[in-house]
C-alpha cells in the first residue's frame, strides 16, 4: 500500500508541474523550486523503478522532458548520467559474487557503444521536434513491448552458434536462492549484435539508458538464465552510457541543476524501494509504471507534434 500510495503521489506531482508554468512558459515560480521538485519527483522514480524492475533512464526521460521546463537536450544527457551512476555503483559487486559475465557482456557492449556515440550525435542535431516526436513514439513501443515482455527464468540452449563459440560466450552459474547450478550458453549471436546496434542508438539518442531492452534480448533471443541476463545488463550499461555520455559533456548538454538532484533522488529512492520490494507486488508496479509511460510518452509525442505544448 505505501507503495501504491508514493506511486499516486508521483503522479500528482507530474500532473500539477504543468500548472506552475505561465502562459508563455517562462516559470511562475522561483528557481530554486524547480531542483526541490525534481528532487521529490526522482526519489519517487528511484522507488518505482526498483520495484518495477526497469531502469531509472526510461522513466526519467520522457516523465521530465514532458512536465517540466527543461530543454530536452539537458534532460536526454541527464538521462544517460541517471542510468550510468546505478550501473556504476552496482557493476563491481555483481562482477564480484559472479552473476555478471564480462565475456558475455563486452562484444554486445562493444557495437552498443560505438551506436550510442553516432545516436547521440543524431540527437543533439535533429531539431527538439523531431526528437520529442520521436521520443514519445519510442516511450509508446516500449510501453508496448513492456505488455507483451515475458521472461524465461532457464533458457533452453540445445548447442551455441559459432560466433559463440569463438567468442566463448559461455558459463557456469549457481543460483543461491534455489541451489541450482546452470551450465549454460548463447545462441542466434549475429541477431544479438544487431539487436544491441539498435539499442545503443536508441540510448544515445534519447538518453534513456538501455535495460528496459537489454535483459529481453539476453535472456529471450541469446538464451541466458535471466538473473545472468539481469547482472549483465546493469554492467554493459556502465559501458554503453559512457560513450553516450561523453558526447552530451562535450557538447555542454549537462545541466547541474537538473543533474545533481535527479541523480541524488534516484538513488536515494532506490534504496528505499530495494527495501520494499520483499513486500510489494511487482505486478502491481508494473502497471502503474507502464500507465505512467504512457502518459509521458503521449505527452512528449503530442508535445513534438505542436499539438500540446
Amino acid at each position: 500500500m505505501r507503495a501504491m500510495f508514493l506511486a499516486a503521489l508521483a503522479v500528482l506531482l507530474l500532473v500539477a508541474a504543468p500548472a506552475v508554468l505561465a502562459a508563455d512558459g517562462a516559470p511562475a515560480v522561483s528557481w530554486w523550486l524547480w531542483p526541490i521538485a525534481l528532487f521529490a519527483v526522482t526519489f519517487l522514480l528511484g522507488i518505482v523503478a526498483v520495484l518495477a524492475g526497469v531502469g531509472g533512464g526510461v522513466l526519467f526521460v520522457p516523465i521530465v522532458a514532458g512536465f517540466f521546463p527543461f530543454h530536452l537536450d539537458f534532460v536526454r544527457g541527464t538521462g544517460l548520467l541517471l542510468a550510468l551512476s546505478g550501473a556504476l555503483s552496482a557493476g563491481p559487486n555483481l562482477l564480484r559474487i559472479g552473476m555478471a559475465n564480462l565475456r558475455l557482456a563486452m562484444p554486445f557492449a562493444l557495437v552498443g557503444s560505438i551506436t550510442s556515440i553516432v545516436g547521440a550525435l543524431v540527437g543533439l542535431t535533429l531539431p527538439t521536434s523531431a526528437v520529442q516526436t520521436a521520443l514519445g513514439a519510442t516511450i509508446l513501443v516500449i510501453v508496448g513491448f513492456m505488455l507483451r515482455a515475458r521472461r524465461s527464468e532457464y533458457p533452453d540452449v540445445a548447442r551455441s552458434d559459432t560466433i559463440g563459440d569463438l567468442l566463448r560466450l559461455h558459463g557456469v552459474f549457481h543460483d543461491a536462492a534455489t541451489g541450482r547450478t546452470v551450465d549454460w550458453r548463447v545462441h542466434r549471436t549475429p541477431a544479438g549484435l544487431v539487436a544491441f546496434a539498435g539499442i545503443g542508438l536508441l540510448a544515445g539518442m534519447f538518453g534513456l539508458g538501455a535495460g528496459w531492452a537489454n535483459v529481453p534480448v539476453l535472456n529471450l533471443l541469446l538464451g541466458a538464465p535471466l538473473k545472468v541476463s539481469v547482472a549483465t545488463s546493469g554492467l554493459m550499461l556502465s559501458i554503453i552510457d559512457t560513450s553516450a555520455a561523453w558526447i552530451y559533456i562535450h557538447r555542454g548538454a549537462v545541466l547541474p541543476m537538473l543533474t545533481v538532484p535527479s541523480i541524488v533522488g534516484v538513488m536515494l529512492g532506490a534504496r528505499i524501494g530495494a527495501k520494499m520490494l520483499r513486500v510489494t507486488r511487482a505486478e502491481r508496479i508494473r502497471l502503474i509504471v507502464i500507465a505512467l509511460l504512457a502518459a509521458a510518452g503521449a505527452r512528449a509525442l503530442l508535445r513534438g507534434l505542436a499539438i500540446w505544448t
